[in-house]
């Protein structure tokens, strides 16, 4: 398989995917997303309310995130998304765009073969005792630990045929960062 053109790190709120892919950027000279920051107003604020975002919440969300991705990796940019991704639909939208679905992402169209991208599936996981701990010291985000639980269970691990990794959140955020490092250099 060739080397990835985008790595996502993926977990449950709290399992550290902003930290860790930002430093991985930093670490890769690579351009770093956070998909948060990237969530319309209206999925803020329903989440922010304690109400779970549903898919028809999240697939335009993730349409626009592959579109950005697809650019990057098209113009040889290399890219680390930090992204919740929690079911196998989310991550294939993520790579495939429009075909991960039923509904339409813009820039992706007609070139549904070319739209698809190396993608290397970094999972963040963790306990929910340890989660939801780290997620009571967390202050300014607009997800409310209520909402962990449903996160778990809407959570889908990544499995074969997926390229991914799995990393404990137990480790600290260096060891993390150097098993990835690892991982890329035999891929």
């Amino acid at each position: 398989m060739a080397a990835p053109g985008a790595l996502l790190v993926m977990g449950v709120s709290g399992s550290g995917k902003s930290t860790v892919g930002a430093l991985l950027a930093s670490e890769l000279g690579w351009k770093f997303y956070d998909a948060d920051d990237y969530h319309p107003e209206e999925n803020r604020r329903k989440m922010g309310k304690g109400i779970p975002l549903n898919n028809q919440d999240r697939i335009p969300w993730l349409c626009n995130l592959h579109d950005i991705l697809l650019r990057d990796v098209a113009s040889g940019q290399r890219v680390v998304l930090a992204c919740s991704a929690l079911k196998k639909t989310y991550r294939d939208i993520l790579t495939q765009g429009k075909d991960g679905v039923a509904l339409k992402c813009e820039e992706s169209g007609k070139e549904a073969k070319q739209a698809e991208m190396q993608l290397l599936v970094v999972h963040l996981s963790g306990s929910f005792e340890v989660i939801s701990g780290r997620l009571l010291k967390r202050e300014g985000h607009f997800m409310p630990p209520e909402l962990l639980q449903s996160q778990f269970e809407t959570l889908e691990p990544p499995a074969a045929p997926e390229n991914f990794i799995q990393i404990s959140v137990d480790k600290n955020v260096s060891e993390i960062i150097a098993t990835i490092m690892e991982t890329l250099k035999m891929k």
